[in-house]
């Protein structure tokens, strides 16, 4: 099986000196983007449902685990012969743990990139099952729903979806997933992590401004029951915060491309405890903004309360923001893509990062395929939602618990086989009863 695609590889030829080892610095940024992704705007919904106690505790609680479960794997990998994820799984369950992993890594992070594409053009975000669909727009929309290219240009053929996509995949996108290690990305990365920063401060300073003008919303401290809300609709964010933790995939990539992989435990910790006051603040921040009439994608607040000059202002700088942000997280999502498939089919051959011809085909095919499925499919809300309550929380929960409970390197103590096991059986519960609360919520 190949390893990551970057790990260890010199990308000068011999002679020419070897690739630097990356910063503990880059590690951070890199882990804290992918953690960040798109998760960010559906937050505040979850503090909406549960209510502002309640959420904190479930983003502390994940975030921990998160933590905990990325400790399984690294500890594993340094006690094996292997370098990837699926590596580690295939030490501990043979082939169909490796291949079970490359397939979920697939289905998560292909389905995240169409998602984004589709943010990134038409602003449509899946957050909770239970909540309406939303229905604004980033760069470009249609009918009532125009986006900022429209609004600023009127409406022509150069900024219509499929166009403005397209741009943006060949300008933006493009030379970012050439890079062949995931250090090349820390800067990006880094922009993408201020700009998530910086809307926690725009969200932030209109409440704290909204406060001392005593037009903010008395917070819900604790969930509310009624004929809408039940108390298994409770259970469909918990998917909704374990997508938003969930990186793993990028672990392996990340950790073996420092001087000293152990390093990568720092890394992760600093960045998740980064992405959870992220999360928090802009939770308690915007619910505290908007109040119970926060939607599923708190864009399309902002988007509702663009009627002055001021806040049309601020509505055009968080999105825009937001779209670059999206724009700069794509190239991680799609370096674990990229890396999983080529081991899946390409199990025997060379390391993708010395092999040109077959990391550019991959590459380009990947970009094909996803724009045109973004282009032909733009509602991929059904499949959104559950993604969380299975392949997400497989990774993030359920394959490292497991491996920590197998125990193939005999290095788990009692205590890591007892959190194992409630890791594991927290995740199946949550992820069977959401599962099932969005089907009946679907149905009815």
């Amino acid at each position: 099986m190949s390893p990551a695609a970057g790990v260890n590889i010199p990308l000068l030829p011999k002679g020419e000196g070897a690739a630097k080892p990356a910063s503990v610095a880059g590690a951070v940024f890199n882990v804290a983007t992918t953690i960040v992704g798109a998760g960010i705007m559906s937050i505040p919904a979850t503090v909406k449902v549960v209510g502002v106690i309640p959420a904190f505790f479930m983003i502390l609680i994940i975030a921990m685990l998160a933590e905990v479960s990325v400790d399984f794997l690294l500890r594993f990998t340094h006690s094996g012969e292997t370098s990837t994820y699926s590596g580690v799984m295939r030490e501990a369950f043979g082939p169909a743990g490796a291949i079970a992993t490359q397939i979920f890594v697939i289905i998560t992070n292909y389905g995240a990139l169409i998602m984004y594409l589709i943010i990134i053009v038409s602003g449509r975000h899946f957050g909770l099952a239970f909540v309406a669909k939303p229905k604004g727009d980033v760069l470009s929309g249609k009918g009532e729903h125009l986006g900022i290219l429209q609004q600023l240009f009127g409406v022509h053929w150069w900024n219509c979806r499929e166009f403005a996509l397209l741009v943006t995949l060949v300008c933006v996108m493009l030379p970012l997933v050439f890079y062949r290690r995931v250090e090349s990305l820390k800067f990006s990365s880094a922009i993408s992590t201020l700009l998530a920063v910086a809307f926690v401060g725009i969200c932030s300073g209109m409440a704290i401004a909204a406060l001392f003008a005593g037009k903010t919303h008395f917070p819900r401290l604790i969930p509310h029951l009624d004929e809408q809300t039940s108390f298994f609709d409770l259970f469909t964010v918990v998917p909704v915060i374990v997508t938003a933790f969930t990186f793993h995939f990028n672990v392996h990539p990340i950790a073996f491309e420092l001087a000293k992989p152990s390093d990568m435990g720092t890394a992760v910790r600093i960045a998740i405890v980064l992405c959870a006051v992220i999360y928090f603040s802009i939770g308690l921040f915007g619910y505290l903004l908007f109040g119970d009439s926060i939607k599923s994608d708190i864009l399309i607040n902002f988007d509702q309360n663009a009627k002055s000059a001021v806040g049309s202002l601020l509505n055009s700088v968080v999105r825009i923001s937001y779209a670059v942000h999206i724009m700069l997280v794509f190239p991680l999502l799609n370096f674990a893509l990229r890396t999983n498939i080529d081991e899946l089919l390409f199990p025997k051959m060379s390391q993708l990062a010395t092999d040109k011809k077959r990391f550019a085909a991959i590459t380009l095919v990947l970009l094909v395929s996803i724009y045109l499925a973004a282009i032909a499919v733009p509602d991929i809300w059904f499949f959104f939602q559950f993604m969380g309550s299975t392949s997400a929380l497989c990774l993030a929960f359920v394959f490292p618990g497991a491996i920590a409970l197998r125990d193939v390197q005999g290095i788990s103590t009692r205590g890591d086989k007892i959190i194992a096991l409630v890791m594991i059986i927290l995740a199946v519960g949550t992820s069977a009863v959401a599962i099932s609360t969005n089907i009946y919520n679907l149905l009815h």
